[in-house]
Formats: structure tokens, C-alpha cells, sequence
């Protein structure tokens, strides 16, 4: 071994970048091995980022110092808030990306980080010493590469097979170079693998489009970023349209009077795919009843011709992919650059890990992304980014850090893998969250930079901006609770108001209006202006003409902070006594060598489980499938004792 490292990330996909950059970011010299250079931050299905509930975890990936939400504010082309017509809790970013150029700026970023060395190589197996301890890895070329901590970030690449039909070949993501010898060997040692798909649907070429038989979907005129650090930027998205459009009876007929050549259908798949991204002979098998389908057409990138077909996914032959797309509106001279497939590939149960992401039974190993079991590029930065932390901190000797569930949507989608597990590819959604009114996209950074900035990730400028912005949301929220108005003011203000159409909730200018208020009722005494903006009917702005105080210089992104905390102060109020109780059992710690078959009391099938999956935490053992409370009344007392 000519070369030590302190950890060795294997994998350059979006799980791999980020624990690559937050490990050298933290002072660790990095080895980031990738099959081909060609997989750096590649996007093999829509390249986009963001979406219901992603949105908030890149947002939370931001916030603690990662790079996703920076790259994909730099590299877009059309940007979204999503659900703006909900509460703020569901508000969810989403833009599309440059494909080629995301991938371009992620391997400028990866090569010009000090402590980080990116190197194409394929790894065959891990490099385990008689304590069981992981002290390297080993590649194909016979060369070793030593280091105190692996991270495996393999993506779609461990043991892939692509499917077009009944023809498989084995094959990583878009064509690259596929890794079996290190899915062999991973097998082999024991370690608890199992077969996922996902699939990915047709590109077709621009210009043979008829885009005058679909409905354009524009992007935000004032799109907000991703990054805390591009507030007040010009992030330059929303110069390009996307388009919407409908499958109909005669592609439904195509799809099922061919169904049996897709590979799933035709019984050459065993892998599971994701419940919430079907295929297109899975909608028309499943939805029978359904007339048609939505399909998005969304643009690869400025300097490309390919468009990405959302929403269609599937592994049926060439010739009846054109004939299914051509029966659609806008597409009926349709060329292709590219033919739908579905993927197979092997990934880790992860109710084999502890919730730093930890392999449990090889010390020093780490893992995240699609081999935990999760579909999705954000799902995998989240991971990649706590991996990255986790393997850094053990090698100073340090405990790990992991959100917990009311502290961000990261701890959501980790603890949700290592204490429920998943069958099926994993995808977050805002109704995993149960805290999720304080969970919002809007206040990641104030949740989460301070824990960032002690973690040693986030940067002294990002800090100091969260330092004055969360001052100024402070203070403006005590200028409103204490600022009054006098009865006849505010019963004058209040009748006007009724006939003034505000909005709910200050929004960005591109969201349309929500429909007319009811006249607001008079009040008997005086109030504060915050008692005022309580009420559904009334803005932040619409209080301008009785708020003589309001700071000229207050940005929209305070101003919406604030009569966000103000509006749903009730509802936060009740959501962070249930925090209160949920950290209790949190807090409450279970030690390392706690004999749970030899407990008293305990259930097999509880004492089985809790002895698999050693929670470290009474919450987290309250949160493992087949553990009743009754079980968890017995821990306590036995805690107790």
C-alpha cells in the first residue's frame, strides 16, 4: 500500500461527492475512487433537484455546509416553489438542471478542494485485518489503497443489469462500466444484500417536437435558491419552459397489448422498484379506470438537444416506445436520442447500520445513497454529507453527529432506514415527517447552521449571515408583539381590509393570488399588530398602512419568516411540546452491551429485534417495528435498575 488515507470514498455520485468534500472539509485527506470519471454528480433519470420534501433536504444539506443546493443554484435552467397553494409546511423547491453542466461544476469543485484526490478505479473488494476492522480497499488493476474509514457509495452500479425488453446485459446507469467483482465479494463476507430497480424513460430530440399540442410550464420569474448564501443573488433560472401532456385510451392500448415484453412483466426482473414512480405499464396494469396520464417534457440542458420524458418510465421494446409516444399529443414526429430502461442493482438492508450511517458488524465502514436502500439524488446527498461527517468525527476520536427527527428531514430519512428498514427504494416525503409544520424549507438554515458551524462545515460567512438574519427575524417578531393599535384604527383597518383581496402568507411575485377574503369582523379593545396578522385574512404588507414603524430595508425573506412564526404560532406552539416528550425518550440512552435476550419480560420477538438492530436511544427502540409499548415499559424499568 504506497498511499494511507484517512477515508476512501467509493463512489462519485451525489452520496460519494458529498461525504468526499464534507470529509476533506473537515481536515481529513480523501481518497474518492469512481469506475469511470464520467459518473462524477451524473444524472441518469431527470435531471432535476428538489421537489415535495427533497426540496427541504437539500435545503438542510445547505444549511449544515454541503453542495448541493450551491451547485443546482449555479446550474439550472428553470426553478419552481412547489405547493404554494398549501401552507408554508409543504412549500417545496424544485429546478432543472444543466445535466452536462452540474456534472462539469461538481468535478471542478471536487478537484479543487484541498485534502480531496479524485482517482477512476474500480473497486473489487474490501480490505477487512483479523479484528474485523476495515483498513482499506482493493482495486481491479491488484493495487491496495489503505485508510482508517470506507465509505461505500456505489449507486446503481453494484451488480447492475439494464433491461430493454427481454434483453439484459450487465451495466451500470446510461451505459457506464457496471461493479459485480465488489458486489461478489460483498456477498460473500455476508453482508445483507438485496435487488432493487428503478427505470428511467425515453429522450427525445427537441426540435421533432409540436409543442403548440402541449401546455407550457414556466418557471418562477424570481425564483428563490436553494442556497441561504445566493439570497439577493441572480441565479439566472427560469429561461426555459417545460410542457405538459397526456397520455390517452389508444397509448393505454399500446402499453397493454405489449405488456408482456416489458422485463418486469415478462419475468427476467426480480429486483423491487419504487411504490411512488411506476412505470407506464404499471399505471395502465394498476389504473385500469384511468383515462390518462400526465407526462412533463423537461429539457436536459442548455446545449442539448435531449428532453426528458417524466413520467414514463418503462423497458418495453424500441419499436413500441415509438409507437406508445407518438400516439400523444406533441409528440406524433417524435425522434429519439435515447430508449427507456429499467435498472437492477444490489443494495445493503439498513437495518444492518446504526444511525451514523456505520456498517455495524465492520468497524470503519460507512455507507449511504442508493446502496442504503433509498432512490433519489437528494435522498443520497443527505446521506453522503452525514456519512462524510460521521467517519471524519470518529477518526478525531469524537462521537457522531445525526439529526434527530424534529431537527431536520435528514433525520427523518436516516432514522427511518435504520429503525423501520425499507423493502422497496426508499423516497422522502413531507408525510414522513411528524414535526414537519417546524420542519420547514423556509427555516432550514435557522435550524440547522449553528450545528454546522460547530460541526466545522459550515463557514464563518455562512454563519455570520444566519447570525444577523435570524437577528432580524427576532427582532421584527418582537417589534409586532408589541407594537398596539388603537381600537378605532384598527376597526377601520379591518373593515377596509375585507375588500382588499391580500393573500394568506407574503409570497414571491410570480405566486397567483388566493381567492377573495370574508370581511373581517370589528374588535372591541386594541392590539398588537401581531394579533392582527393572526387572522387568515390579513398579510404582512397589508398592515403597511397602519405600521408606521416597518423597517424600509426588511427583506421579503424576514418578512415572510415572520408572519410564517406569527400566523402558525399556535400550531408550532403545540407541535414543540410534542418535541418536548419525543427528546425525553430521545435523551434517554441505552448502553452498548445491554443483553436483550437475557431481558425479563421482553417478548422474543422484541428481544430478537432490539438485539439485531441495538438502538442507542429508548426513542429510536420505540420506533422499531414489532417493539410494543409494553416492550418498551419493560426497558425502561430494566434502564432504571
Amino acid at each position: 500500500m504506497d498511499t494511507v488515507y484517512d477515508i476512501i470514498v467509493v463512489g462519485a455520485g451525489h452520496a460519494g461527492c458529498e461525504a468526499g468534500l464534507a470529509a476533506a472539509r473537515l481536515g481529513k485527506r480523501v481518497l474518492m475512487l469512481t469506475i469511470e470519471i464520467e459518473s462524477v454528480a451524473m444524472m441518469p433519470c431527470n435531471p432535476a433537484i428538489g421537489g415535495t420534501g427533497k426540496g427541504q433536504l437539500v435545503k438542510e444539506i445547505d444549511a449544515l455546509g454541503g453542495e448541493m443546493g450551491l451547485l443546482i443554484d449555479k446550474t439550472s435552467i428553470q426553478s419552481r416553489m412547489l405547493n404554494r397553494s398549501k401552507g408554508p409546511a409543504v412549500w417545496s423547491p424544485r429546478a432543472q438542471a444543466d445535466r452536462q453542466l452540474y456534472h462539469e461544476e461538481m468535478l471542478h469543485t471536487i478537484e479543487a478542494q484541498p485534502g480531496l484526490t479524485l482517482e477512476e478505479g474500480e473497486v473489487v473488494d474490501l480490505l477487512i485485518e483479523h479484528s474485523g476492522c476495515v483498513v482499506g480497499v482493493a482495486l481491479a488493476s491488484g493495487e491496495r489503497r489503505c485508510a482508517r474509514a470506507v465509505i461505500l457509495a456505489t449507486g446503481t452500479y453494484l451488480g447492475g443489469l439494464l433491461h430493454i425488453s427481454d434483453k439484459a446485459w450487465r451495466s451500470g446507469p446510461s451505459g457506464l462500466k457496471p461493479s459485480y467483482a465488489l458486489a461478489e465479494s460483498l456477498r460473500r463476507r455476508g453482508f445483507p444484500l438485496r435487488r432493487f430497480k428503478t427505470g428511467t424513460p425515453a429522450r427525445a430530440r427537441a426540435s421533432t417536437l409540436d409543442y403548440s399540442a402541449m401546455s407550457e410550464q414556466r418557471g418562477d420569474i424570481d425564483p428563490e435558491p436553494f442556497s441561504y448564501l445566493n439570497y439577493g443573488q441572480d441565479i439566472g433560472a427560469g429561461e426555459v419552459s417545460c410542457w405538459l401532456t397526456w397520455t390517452n385510451p389508444a397509448s393505454h392500448r399500446i402499453v397493454a397489448a405489449n405488456i408482456e415484453k416489458t422485463a418486469p412483466y415478462g419475468g427476467h426482473t426480480t429486483g423491487t422498484g419504487p411504490r411512488y414512480c411506476l412505470s407506464i405499464e404499471d399505471k395502465v396494469s394498476r389504473f385500469p379506470e384511468r383515462g390518462r396520464h400526465q407526462l412533463f417534457l423537461e429539457p436536459e440542458g442548455l446545449a442539448t438537444e435531449d428532453v426528458y420524458i417524466q413520467g414514463m418510465s418503462t423497458s418495453l421494446p424500441p419499436e413500441i416506445q415509438r409507437a406508445f409516444y407518438r400516439s400523444i399529443p406533441g409528440l406524433e414526429r417524435a425522434e429519439f436520442t435515447k430508449w427507456a430502461y429499467s435498472i437492477e442493482y444490489d443494495c445493503i438492508d439498513p437495518l444492518s447500520l446504526s444511525p451514523d450511517l456505520s456498517y455495524r458488524a465492520v468497524p470503519g465502514l460507512y455507507s449511504a445513497g442508493q446502496f442504503n436502500g433509498t432512490s433519489g439524488y437528494e435522498e443520497a446527498a443527505a446521506q453522503g454529507l452525514i456519512a462524510g461527517i460521521c467517519a471524519a468525527r470518529a477518526i478525531d476520536g469524537k462521537p457522531p453527529w445525526t439529526p434527530r427527527r424534529d431537527e431536520a428531514y435528514i433525520g427523518v430519512l436516516i432514522d427511518d432506514l435504520v429503525t423501520k428498514g425499507t423493502d422497496e427504494p426508499y423516497r422522502i416525503m413531507t408525510s414522513r415527517a411528524e414535526f414537519r409544520l417546524i420542519l420547514r424549507q423556509d427555516n432550514a438554515d435557522l435550524r440547522l447552521t449553528g450545528h454546522g458551524y460547530r460541526l466545522g462545515l459550515a463557514t464563518r460567512e455562512r454563519h455570520e449571515k444566519y447570525l444577523e438574519y435570524s437577528k432580524e427575524v427576532q427582532q421584527e417578531l418582537a417589534r409586532l408583539r408589541t407594537t398596539y393599535v388603537s381600537t378605532t384604527v384598527l376597526n377601520e383597518f379591518l373593515t377596509a381590509s375585507g375588500t382588499q383581496g391580500t393573500r394568506k402568507l407574503v409570497a414571491p411575485a410570480s405566486d397567483p393570488p388566493m381567492s377573495q377574503p370574508r370581511p373581517a369582523k370589528p374588535v372591541p379593545g386594541r392590539a398588537t399588530l401581531a394579533d392582527i396578522l393572526k387572522r387568515p385574512e390579513i398579510t404582512y404588507d397589508a398592515l403597511s398602512s397602519i405600521d408606521s414603524g416597518k423597517p424600509m430595508d426588511l427583506s421579503t425573506r424576514v418578512r415572510r419568516q415572520a408572519e410564517i412564526q406569527i400566523k402558525y404560532e399556535g400550531y408550532i406552539a403545540k407541535q414543540n411540546e410534542r418535541v418536548e416528550r419525543f427528546k425525553k425518550l430521545e435523551e434517554k440512552f441505552i448502553p452498548d452491551g445491554i443483553d436483550y435476550l437475557g431481558m425479563k419480560g421482553l417478548r422474543i420477538e422484541a428481544a430478537e429485534k432490539l438485539d439485531r438492530q441495538r438502538p442507542t436511544s429508548v426513542g429510536m427502540a420505540s420506533r422499531i417495528s414489532g417493539v410494543s409499548p409494553a416492550d418498551i415499559g419493560v426497558l425502561l424499568i430494566h434502564l432504571q435498575r
